[in-house]
């Protein structure tokens, strides 16, 4: 097994944060060139297909990433982890086409507060599971309540799009663009965690996002193939140059991510990246509302509630990880 570093606590938290911070932004990128092209399945591609060349191209390039290439089929060979850890990707896929799908009629900061809830639930099964690589922890009582708080704060945030004023929208159309994201969100948890320990077999977290992205483009090219076939292509591809910065953005969230879980845990390393998301979100709302974007009190109170319940259910793993 290759040595990899661990970060103390108050610098991987700040990793974290300042990783989710870029989320909020790769959303409304996502979203735009799903609206761009009337076609939410191929912005996912295009967005996966971005990364995956700026992922060979590092792998390549460094000596970490050739090195790290090179310890795939070995640890795949001699089953130093599950094989199905490779298809990590494919949760990626499923994220940003939730992204590209839905940004556009929820706005980033109701995506980001339905994704939280999906991934801090997540997050304390995962960690309880053991799955990633700093082991089991186990489930607390205020782990517990931050969670339920968490879930309390979405549905107070999302109320505004179920009233009847303006900009609401009939409850039933909304079903799925917001059970889409909580079940993308859910799985990130499992993606990370499934990240973090193929990272420490590779030794680099470089290798371990290029195969993500090798895998949710596969799989997202084979989805928009059956879907092209069926329906048609939607628009051409749009020429302004940031509609195309979503894959390095997911690049940067997925590495980071990979790296921090085994010095944080899966719930901690989530819980920081979801608190740069939510203070990303809905700066981003306010100050450059999308079309149809709601950003009403409660959607701001419901996100600093969310924002409350993290910090309260990830204090007991802060004093635990300020031990070691």
């Amino acid at each position: 097994m290759t040595h990899t570093p661990r970060l103390p606590l108050p610098l991987g938290l700040l990793a974290a944060v300042t990783a989710g911070l870029l989320v909020p932004v790769q959303a409304r990128v996502n979203g735009a060139l799903g609206m761009a092209l009337a076609d939410g399945l191929a912005a996912a591609v295009v967005s996966f297909t971005t990364g995956l060349i700026l992922m060979i191209a590092i792998s390549l390039a460094l000596p970490r990433g050739r090195a790290g290439l090179a310890e795939v089929l070995p640890a795949l060979r001699e089953r130093r982890f599950p094989r199905y850890y490779v298809l990590a990707g494919a949760i990626g896929a499923l994220f940003v086409f939730a992204q590209s799908f839905t940004v556009g009629l929820l706005g980033v900061a109701l995506f980001t507060v339905a994704a939280v809830t999906g991934q801090t639930l997540s997050g304390l099964l995962v960690d309880r599971m053991g799955i990633g690589p700093a082991g089991k922890r186990p489930i607390t009582g205020i782990r517990v309540l931050g969670s339920v708080l968490t879930v309390a704060a979405v549905a107070w945030a999302v109320s505004p799009r179920f009233s009847g004023g303006a900009g609401a929208s009939d409850p039933l159309q909304l079903i799925l663009p917001v059970l889409l994201p909580v079940l993308a969100g859910f799985l990130m948890s499992f993606q990370q965690a499934m990240n973090g320990t193929a990272t420490v077999h590779y030794g680099t977290p470089i290798t371990a996002t290029l195969v993500n992205f090798v895998a949710g483009s596969v799989l997202l090219w084979l989805a928009w193939g059956i879907k092209l076939a069926i329906a048609g292509a939607g628009n051409g591809l749009p020429g302004q140059w940031w509609y195309y910065l979503g894959g390095p953005m997911g690049c940067i969230f997925i590495a980071v991510a990979a790296f921090l879980v085994r010095s944080l845990g899966v719930l901690v390393t989530g819980l920081g990246m979801i608190a740069g998301q939510l203070l990303g979100s809905l700066g981003l709302d306010l100050a450059l509302p999308a079309p149809g974007t709601v950003v009403a009190l409660p959607t701001v109170l419901g996100t600093l509630l969310t924002l409350a319940a993290i910090v309260l259910a990830s204090l007991p793993w802060s004093r635990n990880a300020l031990k070691r």
